[in-house]
């Protein structure tokens, strides 16, 4: 007789994944940001390029999450704007081709909610960052994967990863907000 091996486990009344080491599933994700333009709209963008391995411990409050995401591969649905975003007056992507997060501790949860601590390091630099990240849920594919879904936010100040290029307005104001708020969906695969 073969043993099965669970899929799930509960934890704090969630039915939340085994533990395992799951990668963010390409077809499957969005890594996407919002920065006020002209101080009077919003503009949305997206890196199309990004992994992320997620260890799901144990112990579910020791688990940790590692991203890269590929600057070149920013899209903001404006070709000019997208070039530009990839020059030294922003990611420099050439020289910084990557940006990458890393989780360092759970700080706390509650229901379905955990709010992550972690370090972003944008253009070689690191500052640390707390992701709010909301666990949607786990299940089988039709395929026969384990998966788990997940969304998450945060806001950071871009200019403390020297992210400066702006523009003064006659009006008063400036082109590009500071602020910077960060929009993740995903879904994670089981590996092992």
């Amino acid at each position: 007789m073969t043993e099965s091996v669970a899929t799930t486990r509960e934890f704090q009344g969630l039915q939340i994944p085994a533990a395992g080491t799951y990668e963010l599933d390409a077809a499957h994700k969005r890594v996407g940001f919002v920065v006020r333009h002209l101080m009077v709209s919003k503009v949305r963008g997206e890196f199309t390029d990004a992994t992320a391995t997620v260890t799901v411990a144990e112990d579910p409050l020791q688990s940790s999450v590692v991203a890269t995401i590929q600057t070149a591969s920013v899209r903001t649905g404006q070709d000019d704007r997208d070039n530009h975003l990839r020059t030294g007056d922003f990611f420099e992507a050439e020289k910084y081709p990557a940006m990458e997060y890393r989780s360092t501790g759970i700080k706390s949860f509650e229901g379905n909610e955990f709010v992550l601590d972690g370090e972003l390091t944008i253009k070689g630099i690191t500052r640390p960052v707390e992701l709010v990240v909301e666990f949607e849920g786990v299940g089988r594919s039709p395929y026969g994967f384990d998966v788990f879904g997940f969304s998450a936010t945060t806001e950071i100040d871009r200019e403390e990863w020297g992210l400066t290029y702006n523009m003064a307005l006659e009006t008063g104001g400036v082109m590009i907000g500071k602020k910077i708020k960060i929009e993740i969906e995903g879904e994670a695969i089981r590996q092992a």
